[in-house]
This record gives structure tokens, sequence and C-alpha cells, in this order.
């Protein structure tokens, strides 16, 4: 009986330790998988905490940015000057708000290869270096260092005398066009859309910048470095638009060696404006650092498919409308719809243009509201509400009346409107207006009034008034290379290119051919030719679409897209900016049975583009990417 009671004992111990060690097994294998579910590929030395996760752990991590104050800047300044020690402060402070760990480095750090402790360097307004510092930086970076910098960076030696371009030719890439004068005391900075660095801004978004700092234009040489922005203003500067372009950089981005760069040309400091100049440029920062520290960067892109902007041909039918008549083949022959403004009282008394235009696209209307009689005065002579309105409704049923089409779109007759303008127009069931004011960007606005949205589009080239009237252009020679030159700004800035046509003007027999060769122009570059209305239905919807990206261990990037909105829609494009080299991505989902979505890997740039269709309203969806990094 004590041998039995013996044996079993013995037996139970060994069941119970084959099933402890099962289970340990199972919870082991569930871990794993769990942490495969979250952070996809992995090795196991990655669950291993290095020497520097130890230390950051027990002492808070140490600093991964480095803000230089260089002593020999701040020796060729003024006696008194707080000029460096100011930039350097808002360095901090927006170093701060973006939550990046920093420290103040001196001269003497570089020039004893300190530098390598740093993820980024800071070089605020550095324009005085040694040349031990500058042969530091240069190792820096080409081993695959990070630095934002501003201003004539190393353009003078540590003694303050002037050394010349060669650190921003060989380094940046570019060449030095000019300073910017105190001639003006603010400078319009216009931003390019579609980039990494400006993602979430608008495409020509025009930042102020104010020139007390003298800042620096230059022109992109390398094809390493994308320009970003440019300081020529077409409105009021002259020049060939597209030259001048070229050379205003402002703003560049790009890699040296194995390193990444940002230089602006301004100090941060000198950006002035309203709340949301500086909402913007705070964006624009972000973007910056988080791409110099290889974060990811995600937007959607501004235009449906893989058009990088748009363009919408717009005829106002008034004076000599029969003229219409000499637009019509080309519109037909070129197979692109036109948005047609017509003012009423026209419309009733030639029924049969109008009906036959509505053929070839939308028609909206073209209401007189009022005028300015100056540049300051741009409300007291503007119709009041109920005057607004009411024009705006008569004008809307009598051109329905005669298309059989719904109106959805105005454009005030001098170009001008208010905001009794906005609220007169959304009560009448408008869903967008065209403007000739200057607004502050390249691409269409949303306005919401309480539960409605709204789309304002501006005129973003000059029209036949300017071109032919008011420059005289009668040559269709002139004419097509002046529309030319706004056309390739706007794809150059990723905007809406409006053409805006007069029936007493371009559309003259003599002057229409020019239209087709603009519209082949815009085929062969890419841009999306569409309406207005189409614009306003792709925007409206758009503007909804929220992304969301995060990194999930060392190879998976997690995606998120929602929309929040009452409307589905497709044709989305989504540009991930990974950051990093990879090889063999693969794409899973979060939740089973959510719609997977086509992809494409720009190796060369680094960029996953996410092709979305049937996007519902109310729907979320997560996305994974996995990847293997190259020689890991």
């Amino acid at each position: 009986m004590a041998i039995r009671i013996k044996t079993e004992g013995r037996v139970n111990q060994i069941l119970i330790f084959f099933s402890g060690v099962i289970f340990l097994i199972g919870a082991i294998l569930i871990y794993l998988f769990i942490l495969r579910g979250i952070y996809g590929r992995f090795s196991f030395a990655e669950l291993l905490p290095d020497s520097d996760a130890l230390k950051n752990l027990l002492y808070g991590g140490k600093p991964t940015v480095g803000i230089l104050y260089s002593k020999y800047t701040e020796n060729m300044l003024p006696e008194g000057s707080t000029w460096l020690n100011d930039n350097i402060s808002s360095w901090k402070k927006f170093l701060d708000n973006s939550g990046y760990k920093y420290e103040i480095i001196a001269d003497s750090t570089i020039e004893l290869g300190l530098e390598k402790n740093y993820k980024m360097l800071i070089l605020p307004g550095s324009r005085s270096l040694s040349d031990k510092e500058i042969m530091e930086l240069k190792k820096y970076i080409s081993n695959g260092g990070s630095f934002f910098a501003t201003s004539g960076t190393a353009s003078y030696s540590q003694d303050g005398k002037w050394r010349g371009w060669d650190f921003f030719s060989e380094v940046f890439g570019l060449k030095f066009s000019k300073e910017i004068s105190k001639d003006e005391l603010t400078k319009v900075h216009t931003l390019r859309g579609g980039l990494p660095i400006t993602a979430n801004i608008p495409a020509g978004y025009p930042l102020k910048v104010a020139t007390w700092d003298l800042p620096i234009s230059v022109e992109v040489l390398d094809p390493r470095t994308t320009q970003a922005s440019f300081w020529f203003n077409y409105q009021i500067q002259n020049g060939l638009t597209r030259d001048e372009i070229k050379k205003s950089a402002g703003i560049v981005y790009g890699t040296y060696g194995s390193g990444r760069f940002v230089w602006m040309g301004f100090e941060i400091n000198s950006v002035i404006g309203v709340q949301e100049d500086y909402i913007f440029f705070d964006r624009l920062f972000n973007n910056c650092t988080d791409w110099l520290s290889y974060k990811p960067i995600i937007f959607v892109r501004d235009w449906p498919a893989n058009y990088s902007a748009a363009a919408v041909i717009m005829p106002n039918i008034s004076k000599e409308a029969q003229n219409i008549n000499n637009l019509l083949p080309i519109l037909r022959t070129e197979s692109i719809p036109a948005t047609f403004f017509v003012d009423p009282s026209l419309a009733e008394t030639n029924p049969g243009i109008i009906r036959t235009i509505s053929n070839y696209g939308e028609v909206a209307s073209l209401t007189d509201v009022g005028y300015v009689t100056s540049v300051t005065d741009t409300i007291n002579q503007l119709n009041d509400f109920n005057t607004q309105f009411g024009k705006y409704s008569d004008a809307k049923s009598s051109i329905e009346a005669l298309t059989g089409s719904k109106v959805i779109g105005n454009a005030p007759y001098f170009g001008i409107y208010d905001q009794n303008s906005i609220r007169a127009l959304i009560n009448a069931k408008y869903k967008y207006v065209f403007t000739d004011s200057i607004t502050d960007r390249a691409v269409p606005k949303t306005i919401i009034r309480g539960d409605s949205l709204f789309v304002s589009m501006t005129k973003t080239g000059r029209d036949d008034y300017e071109v032919i009237r008011d420059y005289g252009l009668t040559d269709p020679e002139f004419q097509f290379y002046t529309y030319q030159e706004d056309l390739d700004r706007l794809l150059f800035e990723g905007g809406l290119y409006t053409m805006k046509l007069h029936t007493e003007f371009q559309c003259k027999s003599e002057y229409v051919g020019v239209v087709k060769k603009v519209i082949d122009d815009l085929k062969r570059k890419g841009y999306w030719i569409t309406t207005a209305e189409q614009v306003e239905n792709w925007w409206a919807r758009r503007n909804y679409v929220e992304v969301k990206v995060n990194k999930r261990g060392d190879t998976r990037i997690a995606l998120t897209i929602s929309n929040p909105g009452t409307q589905p829609i497709s044709s989305l494009v989504l540009q991930l900016n990974i950051s990093e080299p990879a090889t063999n991505i693969s794409m899973s989902t979060e939740i089973i049975g959510t719609k997977m979505a086509k992809f494409e890997y720009d190796k060369a740039n680094r960029i996953i583009y996410v092709y979305i269709n049937d996007f519902s309203a109310g729907e979320s969806r997560t996305y994974y990417f996995d990847y293997y990094k190259p020689n890991t």
C-alpha cells in the first residue's frame, strides 16, 4: 500500500512537470504570436534590450539633437546683439513642442568630432564655422547623420572672413542666387505641395517672412536635392516665371552620402502672420524634423489617381456670346469638358447657346452682386445678404430651367465675395464659388458653416483680360507661352490651374486655337482636366479623409485611414514616405475581412503609394506594411 502511494506520487510529479513545460511553451508561442501581430517581422535579438535601451530606462535617455551655439558666428555680430540667442530660443521652443530631447553644443564639440553622439544637428544661422567644423560636419552627414540648417551656413571662416559658397555647393547641391533685400518688409514664400516636408499643408501656401535677416534665394543644381518652395511672386515681379521659380528656392531638402539635410534660407523666428501661418509653419517644422529623424510620413495626395495637378477650362459668356461656338469644336475634338459661367440675363436672351453649351460640360451662374471701388474697400459696395440671396436664387432657377441640369457653382461678376455672399450662396443651395480674389493657396479651400460644407476656388493663372487686353499680346505664340508659364507653375506647386476665358477675347476665331495648344500641353504634363463641379465633388469628400501612421517595431508600419464624412470616395492615393530602404514589402490588415488595397513601392524615393477605391462613408481601415531592411 505504501509502495503504491509512492509510485502514484512520482507519476503525478512527472505529469505536472511536463504539463508545466507544455503550458510554458504554449505561453511563449502565444506571446510571440501576439508580438508578431503587433510588430510584424522581428528577430529574437530585437527582444533583448541593448545598453542604450537600459540607459534610457534608467536615466530617461540622452539628448538626440544638438543645437549649435556658434561663438564664431556670434563674434561677427554687433556688440550686444541678441540675434543668435533669440534664434536658438525659437529652436528650443519648437523642439520642446515636438518632444525632442536636445542640448546646446559649442563649436568645439563639432571640432572634436563629438557631434556623432547626436542623431540630428541644428545649425541656426551658423554663418561662421571653422575649417575643422566643416570637415567634421561633412563626415557626420556622410556617415548617416542629419542636420537642419538655416541662412548662409559656413559662408564665413572662424575669424569672420568671407569663405564663399563651397559648402553650399558641395553638401546642399545649391547655387547662391541672391539676398532678399529689406526694401520689402515682408516677402511671400510659396510652398510646394505633395512633398514629405510639406505634408498636410495646402499646395501654394504663401508663408510670410520678414526680411530683417536678409533671407537667401538659391538654385538647386543637384538631383539629390529637392526644391520645396520659391520666393518669386509672379503677380508683382517681372521675369520669366519658370526661370525665376527655379532660381528662387528658399527651402530645400536632400541627401549627402548616407545622411540627410533640410536647409531654409531664412531664420525660423522671421516667419510672421496670422494664427494660420504659424499653424502651417509648425506643421512644416515637424515634417522636416520627422523626415530628418527617418520617421514615416503619410498624407492624402491632393488629386485622384496619379494626377499631380488639376485644371479647369472656364469660359465666361457675356459680350459677343456667339464666339463660344469657336471653342466648342475644340472641346469636342479633345474630349474635354468645361465649366461655362453664364449671366442669367444673357441666358434668357440666348437660350439656344445655353442649351448647346450644356452638352459640353457644366453650366454655372455669373452674378452681379456689387463691386469694390478700391483695394481697401472690399465689403461696403457689395449687396446686402437678402439682395445677394435673391440674385443667386434667381440666377440658379433661370439657368436650370434652360439646361435641365442642377447649377451648383457661381462666380461673382467682379470677382469679389464677402461673408454675406457665402451665407447667401449656401442658402441658395450652391456648393462652390469661383473668385478672382487672391487667396492663400493653389488648391480649393473648404469653408464650413454649421452643417454645410462649401468650397472656394480662385483664379490661379493669368486670364485673357490680362494676356490680351492688358499686356496687348495679340500674337497667339506669346499668348500660349504666357498661359504655359502659369500651368507649369501650378504643376510645380501641385495645384489647380484655372484657365478663365472670355467670349470677347480668347474665344475669338483668331485666338481660340491657343486653347487647343493649352489643352494639349495639359494632357502631355499629366493634368487631371475636369470641371469645377467635379473638383468640388472630389475636394469636399477628400477633405473628410483622415490618415495617421506609426511605427510598430523595426520593420512594420501601421497605417490607419478613416472617412468620417457622409459620402463614399474612390481613387484615393496615399503617399507613405517610409524614410528607409526596404525590400520584400508585404501588406496585411488589422481585422480579417478588411478590404485590401493596391500599393506600389518607389524604391528610389522610398515611397509606398496606396490606392484605395470604394471607401465608404464612416469606414475605417488599418493596414500593416512589413518589410526587410537590406543587409539585415
